[in-house]
């Protein structure tokens, strides 16, 4: 898609600056030890992709994506924060998140993988234009980056938090990198997303029945055993 020329002005670092937002907030969600906290950066992360795609749409001028921004903004900013909110009360899980590895070494594994994602982006940008250029290696570091954070946490809400963070990543390529995508591959991934959401929430409760804990380490001992 083109943008006008008055928007490569003002649009274009605005859109970088969000990208920037989104990789910041990729590693406070990386250093932080509270659940609720967690839920409000990923939270932060959905207003971060809707004003994403709402600056996309009024650089190119698809008026789809305004559907798709406000679309984002009510499942990933509102409605999936709100329900991740509730899970917890309604499971009384402790919030503090028990990591593997200590904030620090962690997020030195975040930095290495930043680095990685920009060198592993590098051939793909180079093929891209230059409006979007460094978008690719900024979405592909936020999507290795809550990788890190799935694995190096042993409860499961903050594992379903890494996960939505890795659908956030994707998204984000989708909108801002190629500059929009057809809305029925936008409707798609939103609804995949959902569905994966629902089915670790009954995950959830069958697992807090089963052991009356949320540790994933449980599930552990019976592979052990």
């Amino acid at each position: 898609m083109t943008i006008a020329a008055q928007g490569l002005t003002w649009g274009i670092p605005l859109l970088r600056l969000l990208a920037a937002l989104l990789l910041l907030l990729a590693f406070a969600m990386l250093a932080q030890r509270r659940l609720l906290t967690l839920i409000h950066l990923l939270a932060w992360q959905g207003v971060v992709l809707a004003a994403g795609t709402a600056l996309v749409a009024l650089l190119t001028g698809q008026a789809e994506l305004w559907f798709s921004a406000t679309l984002t903004l009510a499942l990933k900013a509102i409605l999936i924060p709100m329900v991740l909110h509730r899970l917890l009360r309604r499971l009384q899980v402790r919030g503090d998140v028990e990591a593997v590895l200590n904030i620090p070494v962690t997020l030195l594994a975040g930095i290495a993988l930043v680095i990685f994602a920009f060198s592993l982006a590098a051939p793909i940008s180079a093929l891209t234009g230059t409006v979007t250029r460094g978008m690719v290696g900024i979405a592909l570091a936020a999507v290795l980056l809550a990788f890190l954070m799935m694995i190096t946490r042993h409860k499961a809400i903050s594992q379903v938090v890494g996960f939505l963070a890795i659908d956030n990543g994707l998204f984000f390529a989708a909108t801002s990198a190629t500059l929009g995508m057809p809305m029925v591959v936008e409707l798609g991934v939103a609804l995949d997303a959902l569905i994966g959401f629902v089915i670790l929430g009954i995950f959830f409760f069958q697992m807090r029945e089963t052991f009356d804990s949320m540790d994933l380490r449980h599930l552990e001992r019976i592979r052990e055993e």
